[in-house]
């Protein structure tokens, strides 16, 4: 294990920096390239972030769909071949969900501000009892 700063927190001072410091000297084409960059920078630090705890929730959402144990990569290729032979569809219980959880987990790293995710969020938040 390594000692502080850990790869997100590097990940997170770089991408401030270059936002907070940089992007004011700079225009034009420097600048869209510099926005790309530090975009590239968050969704890699998001990525980082919630990679351990999408994957495990796929992993075990796909074993209780397909009734295997895998990694998520080797799960998912049971769940393309089930589909593509037909023996999984979109009224396979479990199925739509399994898709719909899958695209919020990936939304969260690729597009956070995207609103349908957002209203998403909302609603799911809305509709979660309180905890006690």
């Amino acid at each position: 294990m390594q000692d502080e700063p850990t790869p997100i927190e590097l990940i997170k001072a770089v991408a401030d920096f270059l936002r907070a410091d940089i992007t004011p000297q700079i225009s034009g084409h420097a600048a869209f390239k510099l926005r790309v960059a530090i975009n590239a920078l968050d969704l890699v630090m998001r990525q980082l972030s919630l990679q351990d705890g999408s994957d495990a929730a796929e992993a075990a959402s796909l074993s209780a769909l397909l009734g295997e144990q895998g990694s998520p990569a080797d799960l998912n290729r049971i769940l393309a071949d089930r589909i593509a032979s037909g023996e999984a569809d979109l009224q396979t219980p479990g199925l739509k969900d399994h898709l719909w959880q899958t695209t919020l987990a990936k939304l969260a790293v690729d597009q956070p501000n995207y609103a349908a995710y957002k209203r998403e969020l909302e609603a799911k938040l809305s509709s979660t009892p309180p905890s006690s």
